[in-house]
C-alpha cells in the first residue's frame, strides 16, 4: 500500500519517576498496540523509547486509515418478512427502512435456524486523525500511574505535566489533541545541551535527530548499555571492579538522557567503617557505583553518572565528592558511637518498641524467638544456650544509630557489633542471616544456627499475625507474610531441613498463646497459607498443577518431603505408563466409592479365579517390599519406577476381570486387591489426580 509509513508518537513532559520509567514505556507500547489492533491496524513492528522527559513509540508500516469494514445486520426471518403472495410485511419494510434501503436491496442468508433477511454495507475506515486521539488518551489513562497531577488551568491529568506532543505519519503531521496539547513535529533535546526546539522532517528521523542534534539517547536499552560500558571502562582505569546492582543501573538509566561517567574518590579513613554502610550510602542515597578490589574489599573510589558533558568535569567530580563526605562522616560517627555499648545492653530498649499492639513489643517477640529456638535446638543439632542467646540478640541492632539511619542494614550491623563484642562467629552470622532471603530468589542463610533463627522469626510472625486476624487479603500484605512464608519454605526445602510444618506452627502458637489465648486455632489456616505458597513455588519451577494436587492429596507435612515426592511424580508423569496407571487409579477410586460395604486390603488368594487377578497380586507382592523400602528412604523416584511396572498387570486385570460381580465375597476380594494396589501408589501420591478427562 502507498500510504504505509512509520508512525511516531512522542509525549514530552517534566522528569518522570525513574523507577517507573521502564514499566510506563512497556505499558504504553502494549496498550497502544492492543487498541490499534482492535481498530484493525497492525503495525509491522514497534520501537519504544523512554527518557526522563519523554515516552515515544515508532510504529512501522502504519496505514493512514483503517481498512474498510463490512457491517452486517440481520433482520426478520424470510418466513415472517413476506406474505404468501410475496408482498413484504411490515417487519420487512421496517427493517429495510432502518437500513436506509429498499426491501428489494436486502440479501438473504441461510442459517441453522432458517433463512433470514440481511443487510450488508461497506463502511470506510476511519483516518488516523479520527482514531489516534481516543487510542492514545485511553492508553495513557491505562498506564500504571497511581498518582496523577494537574497543571495549568486545564483539566488534563498525567503522572507529570505534559509540555509537547509529536504525531507524525511519515512526513505528515497527524493533527490530534491529547492531554490539552495539539500535535506537531517539534520535539526537544537535552534540557541543558540542546534547549532549543528540534523540527522533525519525518517520523523515521526521530532517534537519529535526538542523538546527533539533541544530545539525547532515546533508547532505554542503548542508554543502559552505554552506561554499563562507561562504568566498566572507568573501573578498569581505576584498578578495580564496580559493584553494579541491576536495579540501580536501571534507575540511573532512567535519570539521564546523555550519560557521562566520572570517577570520584573519598578519604581512605572512611574504609574503617563497615563497607555495607558506605555502599548503602553510595547506592541508595547518591546513586553512585562503588569500586572494590579483586578480593571484594572497597577502594576509596566511586563512579557517578552525570547527565551532562561538562567543560569542567573536575568541578562535577568535586561536587559529587563534596556531597558524599558528610554522609560518610555521619556513618563513621554512628559506627564509633554504637560500639560504646554492647548489643546485649540494648535488650532493655526492645521493650520500648511495639511490634504489634496485641502481640506486644520487640522484647516479647525476642522472648518467643528464644522459646522457638530451644524447640529447634534438638532437631537441628544446636547448642540450646547459643540458640537462646541468638534469639535474645536478634533484634538488638535495631536500637543502634547506624540501623536507625540505614534501616536496610538491620542484621548486617548486628553481625559487626556482635563480633566487636566477642560473640561467637556463628551467632554473629545468624544475626545477619536470619533476615535472609531478603527478597525472592535471594541468598538463603548458611549455618544451622542462622537457618533456625530465620525459621523462628518467620514462624512467630506468621502465626502471630494470623492469630490476631490480620492475614493478607487481596493485594494487602502489610506484614510481608507472603515473603515470610516463601522464605520459610525455601529454607526448609533448599537447605534440606526435614522438619514437619505443623509441629513448627504449633510451637509458634504456644509462644503466642500468652497474648492471644486462641492462637492454636490459627495453625490450620497458616498451614493452608504456607501450602498455597508451596504450590506457587513449585509451579514457578515448571511443576504441573495436577502433580502438586496429587501429592497434596496424601498430605505430607514435611515441605522437603513434599517437594521430593512432587519431583518424583513429575518424572513419573513423563513415563509412557503414567497415563494408563493414572486412569486405572481413578477408576479404582470410583469403584471403592461405590462399594456398599467397607473395603480393606486383605486379599484371599483362594478366591482369585482369573490369571489376571493372580498376576496382579503376585506382581504386587514382589514390589511391595522394594516400594516400602524406597519410600522409607525417601527414594520416591525409585518407588515410582517400581510401581510403573504394574501397568501390564493392571491393564490385563481391567480387561479380563469384572470387579462389581453379584457374588459379595468375590466382589469384596477384588476390591481389596485394587485397594491394596492403590495404597502402594498412595504411599507417594494420589496419581489418580494425573488422569485426564
Amino acid at each position: 500500500m502507498d500510504d504505509l509509513h512509520p508512525l511516531l508518537i512522542e509525549i514530552g513532559m517534566e522528569e518522570l519517576p525513574p523507577r517507573a520509567l521502564p514499566a510506563l514505556r512497556d505499558a504504553l507500547r502494549a496498550e497502544c498496540l492492543r487498541r490499534l489492533g482492535e481498530a484493525g491496524i497492525q503495525p509491522a513492528g514497534v520501537t519504544a523509547f523512554a527518557t526522563p522527559r519523554r515516552l515515544a513509540l515508532l510504529l512501522d508500516a502504519v496505514p493512514s486509515r483503517q481498512p474498510d469494514r463490512i457491517q452486517e445486520r440481520r433482520g426478520p426471518a424470510v418466513a415472517a418478512a413476506f406474505e404468501a403472495t410475496g408482498t413484504p410485511t411490515r417487519a420487512a419494510e421496517g427493517f429495510a427502512r432502518s437500513c436506509g434501503v429498499a426491501v428489494e436491496e436486502l440479501e438473504r442468508e441461510n442459517t441453522d435456524k432458517g433463512e433470514y433477511l440481511v443487510h450488508r454495507e461497506t463502511r470506510a475506515g476511519a483516518k488516523l486523525e479520527q482514531l489516534l486521539p481516543e487510542i492514545l488518551a485511553a492508553s495513557l489513562a491505562a498506564l500504571p500511574t497511581p498518582k496523577r497531577m494537574r497543571w495549568g488551568s486545564g483539566e488534563a491529568e498525567f503522572v507529570r505535566p505534559v509540555h509537547w506532543l509529536v504525531a507524525l505519519h511519515g512526513e505528515r503531521i497527524v493533527d490530534i489533541e491529547v492531554l490539552g496539547l495539539h500535535s506537531g513535529r517539534t520535539t526537544r533535546g537535552h534540557r541543558f545541551h540542546c534547549p532549543q526546539p528540534l523540527e522533525l522532517s519525518r517520523a523515521g528521523d526521530y532517534a537519529r535527530l535526538l542523538e546527533h542534534d539533541g544530545m539525547v539517547m532515546p533508547s532505554f536499552e542503548a542508554r543502559r548499555e552505554s552506561i554499563l560500558g562507561q562504568i566498566e571502562a572507568e573501573a578498569r582505569a581505576a584498578g578495580g571492579h564496580a559493584l553494579i546492582d541491576p536495579a540501580l543501573l536501571d534507575e540511573v538509566t532512567a535519570l539521564v538522557e546523555w550519560p557521562v561517567a566520572l570517577t570520584g574518590g573519598f578519604d581512605a579513613r572512611f574504609l574503617d567503617v563497615p563497607q555495607e554502610a558506605l555502599i548503602s550510602t553510595m547506592q541508595d542515597n547518591q546513586k553512585y557505583f562503588p569500586l572494590v578490589d579483586e578480593s571484594g574489599r572497597m577502594l576509596p573510589r566511586f563512579i557517578v553518572i552525570s547527565n551532562i558533558r561538562s567543560r569542567y568535569p573536575e568541578a562535577v567530580r568535586n561536587g559529587n565528592e563534596r556531597v558524599l563526605r558528610p554522609r560518610f562522616a555521619d556513618a563513621e560517627f554512628f559506627w564509633e558511637q554504637d560500639r560504646r555499648d554492647t548489643l546485649a545492653s540494648r535488650e532493655s530498649w526492645l521493650a520500648s518498641v511495639v511490634f504489634e499492639r496485641r502481640l506486644g513489643t520487640l522484647a516479647d517477640k525476642s522472648a518467643r524467638l528464644a522459646l522457638l529456638m530451644e524447640s529447634l535446638s534438638g532437631p537441628m543439632g544446636l547448642d540450646p544456650a547459643l540458640a537462646r542467646r541468638a534469639a535474645q540478640l536478634a533484634k538488638c541492632d535495631l536500637g543502634t544509630r547506624m540501623v536507625f539511619e540505614f534501616p536496610e542494614l538491620q542484621g548486617t550491623m548486628g553481625r559487626y557489633y556482635a563480633l566487636h563484642d566477642g560473640e561467637p562467629e556463628a551467632l554473629a552470622a545468624a544475626l545477619e542471616q536470619h533476615y535472609w532471603p531478603r527478597h525472592a530468589g535471594a541468598t538463603l542463610p548458611e549455618g544451622r544456627l542462622a537457618q533456625a533463627l530465620a525459621l523462628a522469626d518467620r514462624l512467630d510472625t506468621l502465626v502471630g499475625i494470623f492469630a490476631i486476624g490480620k492475614e493478607p487479603s487481596g493485594t494487602k500484605d502489610p506484614f510481608a507474610l507472603r515473603r515470610a512464608a516463601l522464605g520459610l519454605l525455601r529454607i526448609l526445602v533448599e537447605r534440606e531441613l526435614p522438619l514437619a510444618i505443623t509441629p513448627l506452627l504449633e510451637s509458634a502458637a504456644a509462644g503466642v498463646g500468652d497474648r492471644v489465648p486462641d492462637a492454636a486455632a490459627a495453625v490450620p489456616r497458616v498451614r493452608a497459607y504456607v501450602l498455597d505458597r508451596l504450590r506457587g513455588y513449585l509451579l514457578d519451577q515448571g511443576m504441573a498443577p495436577e502433580v502438586f494436587e496429587a501429592v497434596a492429596a496424601v498430605a505430607p507435612d514435611v515441605p522437603l518431603d513434599f517437594v521430593q515426592r512432587a519431583r518424583a511424580v513429575q518424572r513419573f508423569r513423563e513415563r509412557p505408563e503414567a497415563e494408563s496407571l493414572a486412569a486405572a487409579n481413578k477408576r479404582i477410586r470410583n469403584l471403592l466409592r461405590k462399594a456398599e460395604e467397607p473395603v480393606g486390603d486383605r486379599v484371599d488368594e483362594a478366591l482369585l479365579q482369573s490369571p489376571a487377578e493372580q498376576l496382579l497380586l503376585e506382581t504386587l507382592q514382589a514390589l511391595e517390599p522394594r516400594v516400602a523400602a524406597a519410600v522409607e528412604e525417601g527414594d520416591y523416584v525409585g518407588a515410582m519406577e517400581d510401581l510403573a511396572s504394574l501397568r501390564a498387570p493392571v491393564d490385563a486385570f481391567f480387561t479380563d476381570v469384572m470387579v462389581m460381580v453379584d457374588d459379595p465375597a468375590l466382589r469384596a476380594n477384588r476390591l481389596a486387591l485394587l485397594r491394596r494396589m492403590a495404597g502402594r501408589f498412595d504411599s507417594v501420591a494420589d496419581i489418580s489426580r494425573l488422569a485426564t478427562g
